[in-house]
């Protein structure tokens, strides 16, 4: 295991340097990340309107960062990453929910992954809700930002430049594969991409809460912890230094989607960053157990949001960040990366409607349960 004491033996580091070579080389995709470019395919539709900002208890703005597949002892070996961890706070009990990708993805915006044990393309009906319903009802603006997608809303399995390359897939876009987003315009217009971000991060529109998904070159997907850290180098140390990204009260979440290996429980480096964490913070670890399902009760508690009826409703997997619990008041359940924790490995087993083997049918929010914002779960319009 990873300890406090051997994680940040090395001290802050400089941000160009990396703890091994890499056999991947990374190439900037553009001069800046607030600048545009004709790698990332899709023109800009110009940037999002303006929009009032909703107070939240702690924070302001929730982002999100997903990576993908690695062990948390490989992130911790690298320097960008113990760079990154003494700016913020190392949540050493942070874990993925199951295997492969997609479920992952899924659970972190609905709540559940409903038993998907595939990368398949798959949709969620247009009844089953998401977090998007929950901040719209209170006017708190949201989006997602897909670097290489090729239109804002796109609905295909993946995009391939002209290079020959596949640089997006639709996997690794949560918000697209529930109906309730992609069959609405307005919504699907929210998905966006990377030319779309420049536009926005330099018009100061970013919205309240935003997902970010690198290509599968600069998540790490099909390249290596090296690679993935030099496009962090390249891409979010310079944001967290530009006030249109990084506000005094900003909360970012650099994570990963699951572990590369399925043998281990799940456990992924995490690190919450940003203008909202207090200095006398800057450094520490936190070992509360939390998962996917952490990022929707954390905004649930912030901005006192109504509940999905699902897994955010599940007191065992849904501890809200301590560093927002603590000001609020919210009561974990006490759980620690050094507890006996559920099994987040495993895979292909789990019932729910996108289960062909093991096959359940959708179902409706527990309209009983209580979550972190503590209001009533939502139900969304022609649920039965």
């Amino acid at each position: 295991m990873i300890t406090p004491s051997s994680l940040f033996a090395f001290g802050v580091l400089s941000s160009v340097a990396l703890a091994q070579t890499s056999s991947f080389t990374f190439t900037a995709p553009a001069s800046s990340p607030t600048d545009t470019s004709s790698f990332y395919v899709g023109p800009s539709n110009g940037t999002l309107p303006k929009s009032k900002t909703v107070p939240g208890c702690v924070f302001d703005r929730f982002i999100q960062i997903w990576l993908e597949n690695t062990d948390f002892a490989t992130a911790a070996a690298s320097s960008v990453y113990q760079e990154l961890s003494a700016q913020g706070i190392t949540l050493t009990g942070y874990y993925a929910l199951t295997h492969p990708s997609e479920p992952n993805y899924l659970a972190s915006v609905g709540g559940d992954f409903w038993g998907l044990a595939s990368d398949d393309f798959v949709t969620i009906p247009a009844n089953i809700s998401t977090v998007v319903d929950l901040l719209e009802l209170e006017g708190i603006s949201w989006a997602e930002y897909m670097e290489n997608m090729p239109t804002d809303g796109y609905q295909g399995y993946n995009y391939t430049n002209s290079d020959g390359y596949t640089y997006y897939v639709r996997k690794h876009n949560p918000l697209i594969v529930y109906d309730s987003v992609s069959q609405n315009p307005g919504r699907a217009a929210r998905i966006r991409n990377f030319n779309d971000f420049a536009y926005d991060v330099g018009n100061n529109t970013l919205p309240q809460w935003f997902f970010v998904t690198p290509n599968m070159k600069d998540d790490g997907h099909d390249t290596d912890i090296n690679y993935q850290a030099q496009w962090l180098n390249y891409w979010l140390l310079p944001l967290l230094k530009n006030s249109n990204f990084n506000t005094e009260k900003t909360l970012i979440l650099l994570t990963f989607d699951e572990t590369e290996l399925y043998t281990i429980n799940n456990n992924v480096y995490s690190i919450l960053l940003g203008g909202a964490i207090p200095d006398h913070l800057k450094g520490t670890t936190d070992d509360t157990f939390y998962t996917h399902y952490s990022t929707i009760t954390t905004i649930q508690n912030n901005w006192k949001l109504r509940n999905l009826g699902r897994h955010d409703c599940n007191k065992t997997l849904s501890n809200v960040f301590k560093v927002v619990a603590d000001q609020t008041g919210y009561k974990n359940n006490g759980l620690t990366n050094s507890s006996t924790l559920p099994l987040l490995n495993i895979t292909g087993t789990i019932p729910g409607p996108l289960n062909p083997q093991y096959w359940a049918p959708w179902r409706a929010p527990d309209i009983t349960c209580v979550g972190a914002g503590e209001g009533p779960t939502y139900v969304s319009p022609g649920t039965n």
